[in-house]
């Protein structure tokens, strides 16, 4: 169950930063306040400019101040996929109380033992996730606190990324003036606070349409077992339309927003609307069914991406199908084509809370989620990784009347559009050993 009080998440996305605070009473989570902003510092899920990222995280911090009425001092933040490693661990201590009681400092100790590895310079140490402890021989126990024994094991996960994209994210918290509470992986979060149990434990598939990125998790045995991140997402849609209808970005969107759908045989070729072409003095007409196809060839490349790396590791053929949410997951039509390439169960996860029922808003509600389901146990283990301190979640201090300054939004332009008649980068990154049988 979730612990009551009050928790604070924020997602830096590569087109908005968003803010969540959430109380949560005996286990139920009542959202009161929401901050969203446009992004301009990053590029394809990964920050570029800082300066400009700590805008919008300041943007957005205060939209959810003025909501909520507090004032916020310290958030979860949710970390990119890009680059992480999940690798299994284990450890193993002799108890070391005269009484032979099992303590906080043993659990510490444990997770200090099953954290001996080598770690690339490049590479940092995530979070660490104990799964279940043995004390002499007796195995499947969740909290060897208060039990009598010699020898103490730990059984666990732990998740690696990469240095400069956690210096960056902390970076840029700090600098906007807050503290980092939790560092929330977010496919973790993600499957852990959208999938059921059922869909845990057998086995099922996330696909996260971003703005910037596209990542892919599998989930089975209750274990986040395979994370892909693929850099196109939904503004690559936007620019595919913008460039092929030779008008702005921000008619383009609008355009896929309003008429858009991914999947062209639910379009009308006698349906048109108009569109400011770039060059011409009055507005030409386009039909649905074009702006469909447009739209079709970059959302199909996205899924056929991860549907590569799935057939490698024979995720799809797991019970629970895929499971699509974020941004781009909204568009029309894409479930539909999700299920003809992926030949799958497919269906579109939306947050039932009030006022953010749209798949945009998954990340930053998982983020509260899975921050407020993280139990002493955890706590504990994460003080042993190398840097980490033992914090509490603590209560936010209500802030009085504040002044709020006003920024402005400048659009992000940054796009290769030899990508909309190419098939995109080949996937590169190398499956490990580790997940090479999990399906076995």
């Amino acid at each position: 169950m979730a612990k009551t009080g009050m928790y604070v998440g924020l997602d830096i996305g590569t087109t908005s930063v968003k803010v969540v605070v959430a109380e949560f009473i005996e286990g139920q989570m009542n959202i009161i306040g929401v901050g969203n902003a446009k992004s301009d510092g990053l590029n394809r899920g990964i920050i570029v400019d800082i300066d400009k990222t700590v805008n919008a995280i300041q943007r957005a911090v205060r939209q959810a101040e003025e909501k909520a009425g507090i004032q916020i001092k310290s958030v979860n933040v949710g970390l990119p996929a890009n680059l992480l490693e999940v690798e299994n661990c284990q450890g193993m201590i002799a108890v070391s109380s005269e009484s032979k009681e099992i303590t906080d400092e043993d659990v510490r100790n444990v997770a200090s033992a099953a954290l001996v590895r080598s770690t690339p310079p490049e590479r940092q140490i995530v979070a660490i996730l104990p799964q279940e402890f043995t004390v002499d021989g007796f195995e499947g126990i969740k909290d060897p606190r208060g039990m009598i024994g010699v020898r103490l094991e730990m059984f666990g996960v732990v998740f690696t990324g990469p240095k400069t994209i956690i210096h960056n994210t902390r970076k840029c918290v700090e600098k906007a003036g807050l503290t980092v509470n939790e560092l929330v992986i977010m496919p973790l979060a993600l499957t852990e606070t959208v999938l059921s149990d059922g869909e845990k434990d057998f086995g099922t598939i996330v696909i996260d349409m971003g703005g910037g990125q596209t990542t892919t998790s599998v989930m089975h045995d209750k274990q986040l077992k395979f994370t892909h991140v693929n850099q196109e997402g939904g503004e690559f849609v936007t620019k595919d339309v913008s460039i092929v209808l030779n008008t702005s970005f921000n008619n383009a969107e609008a355009l896929k927003i309003n008429y858009g759908d991914a999947y062209p045989e639910r379009t009308s070729v006698s349906e048109e609307f108009p569109v400011d072409v770039i060059g011409k003095s009055e507005p030409v007409k386009v039909d649905e069914r074009y702006l469909s196809e447009v739209i079709e060839a970059r959302v199909e490349q996205i899924f056929k991406k991860s549907k590569e790396v799935l057939d490698e590791i024979d995720a799809l053929e797991l019970p629970g199908g895929v499971i699509l949410t974020g941004g781009g997951a909204s568009l029309p039509g894409v479930v539909d084509l999700a299920q003809e390439i992926f030949d799958a169960s497919v269906k579109l996860y939306v947050p039932n809370h009030m006022g953010l029922r749209n798949p945009v808003f998954t990340n930053v509600i998982s983020i509260v989620e899975y921050s407020a389901q993280l139990n002493d146990i955890y706590h504990i283990a994460k003080g042993a990784i190398p840097g980490e301190k033992i914090k509490s979640s603590q209560p936010i201090a209500v802030q009085p009347e504040v002044q709020y300054d006003t920024y402005t939004d400048t659009p992000q332009d940054d796009y290769d559009d030899s990508e909309i008649h190419e098939s995109g980068e080949k996937v590169t990154g190398k499956i490990k050993d580790f997940f090479s049988n999990i399906f076995d």
